[in-house]
């Protein structure tokens, strides 16, 4: 199923991002993540590609395939074109259709200062285009409630996400953020910019210390003083951090769906406790909401 369907069946949409195991690690220890993530029915499964600008394995695909014909859950395979030569995409997406997987994520990737990137795609919206050129695909695509790190301004960003959703994104999910008020601004920038297609909210809770450090510190997200109260006064006990931050995560989401969110995409970081207990909180909200859409 395309995940465009989805959108029009369900008010709001929940689903998780999983990433393939490290380098040199078993594709087999994917298994585990996904018995804890799948008993909660989202309605789709992302798998990341080449995380910090590195060429990534069959492991994307792989995992991508088994989530649908073992798990039964639409998957959405992360397709990044910072290192990639076109021939490279094409063979992709050849793979894609022969699992059946119908559903991209197309990514610039992110820039590795020792790796010099490619120059056939400089954009996301080129690696869209051909993705749209090759087949019958839903599309997807990132967006940033703050702005990327590389433009000037967050309009300046809006522009580029038109492009995107110009050239065939048809659904977008956005980097993490931890201020809901900076999602509300973004959406309302974006909707007034012409951009209609659905966006999803991508949620992160905070369990660990120095992993949220560093990821606020790549992409650029701000850190509330709220939050920040919480890293200082539980930061060094890690059970304490970590029912802080899906406490924390937990309210971002009830005030998401409480104002027209679309969707939840849960970054579950392989961690399938912090996904349970999230979804124990916010099932029967998700429930009333897309029992009063039927």
């Amino acid at each position: 199923m395309k995940l465009s369907k989805l959108f029009q069946e369900k008010r709001v949409v929940l689903s998780f991002e999983v990433f393939p195991p490290k380098k040199n690690g078993s594709i087999d220890t994917i298994y585990e993540t996904l018995e804890g993530l799948c008993p909660l029915r989202p309605d789709f499964i992302s798998v990341t590609y080449g995380a910090g600008g590195n060429m990534a394995d069959r492991s994307t695909i792989e995992i991508a395939s088994l989530i649908k014909n073992r798990y039964h859950i639409e998957p959405l395979a992360h397709l990044t074109c910072v290192n990639s030569a076109r021939q490279q995409v094409s063979e992709t997406l050849q793979e894609l259709k022969k699992e059946g997987i119908e559903n991209i994520l197309a990514l610039r990737g992110d820039l590795n200062p020792d790796m010099p990137p490619r120059t056939d795609f400089r954009y996301a919206s080129e690696l869209i285009k051909t993705v749209r050129e090759a087949g019958d695909f839903h599309i997807s695509a990132a967006c940033y409630p703050e702005g990327h790190s590389e433009c000037a301004t967050l309009e300046e960003d809006i522009e580029h996400l038109k492009e995107k959703v110009d050239a065939g994104a048809s659904h977008l999910i956005t980097q993490l953020f931890f201020d809901n008020t900076d999602f509300y601004h973004f959406r309302e920038l974006a909707r007034r910019k012409g951009i209609s297609v659905p966006i999803e909210a991508g949620i992160m809770p905070v369990i660990n210390k120095r992993q949220i450090e560093r990821m606020v510190s790549m992409c650029g997200a701000s850190m509330p003083k709220a939050l920040a109260r919480l890293l200082s006064r539980y930061g060094s006990d890690a059970a304490a951090l970590r029912e802080a931050g899906i406490a924390y995560a937990t309210q971002q989401i009830i005030d998401l769906i409480g104002n027209s969110v679309q969707g939840i995409h849960l970054y579950t970081m392989n961690t399938p406790v912090v996904a349970q207990k999230i979804v124990s909180s916010v099932g029967d909200i998700l429930r009333c909401e897309n029992e009063r859409h039927e």
